[in-house]
């Protein structure tokens, strides 16, 4: 786990477990049918990059089996008139995680994280833990200790 992902953890007195990863496992679905993780106990962190006003970054935690609502319900919680998903090199420089490891803990104080509501209603949710080494297993009202977490109503939708 990344320093900055265990400080931020120990900020908030979260209660966690971590487990390692075969990095080469750490996308989502891979991960899940090789380590016997339901797909609805899954959630992935992705930056979500305003188009206008250009520099509004969001990070949005979904399920694995949900997506997000981009042009609807993100683009209007971000305050953004048009929005899509942060590069891959984009996402990298603002979290310093790459994908695959991506993590609503660690992340930059000023950068807004939506959880979709979804989320809420698992018992415990599998997240990335800043590298693609090792994922955390956390109870979802962890994410809500942190000060810049939005639970929001229909931000993603099964597939």
């Amino acid at each position: 786990m990344m320093a900055i992902v265990a400080e931020s953890l120990a900020a908030i007195g979260a209660e966690f477990v971590e487990r390692p990863c075969d990095p080469e496992l750490a996308d989502t679905a891979a991960f899940c049918e090789h380590y016997g993780v339901a797909l609805e106990d899954s959630a992935n962190t992705i930056l979500i990059a305003a188009k206008k006003p250009e520099g509004l970054v969001a990070a949005c935690l979904a399920l694995a089996p949900h997506r997000l609502d981009v042009n609807g319900v993100v683009r209007r919680t971000m305050g953004a008139n048009k929005a899509s998903f942060a590069k891959p090199e984009l996402t990298a420089e603002l979290t310093g995680m790459e994908m695959g490891g991506v993590t609503p803990f660690g992340l930059p104080a000023e950068m807004a994280i939506l959880v979709d509501s979804a989320v809420m209603q698992r018992d415990t949710v599998v997240v990335g833990a800043g590298s693609r080494d090792a994922k955390l297993w956390v109870k979802p009202k962890e994410l809500t200790k942190l000060s810049n977490v939005t639970v929001v109503e229909s931000l993603a939708s099964p597939y």
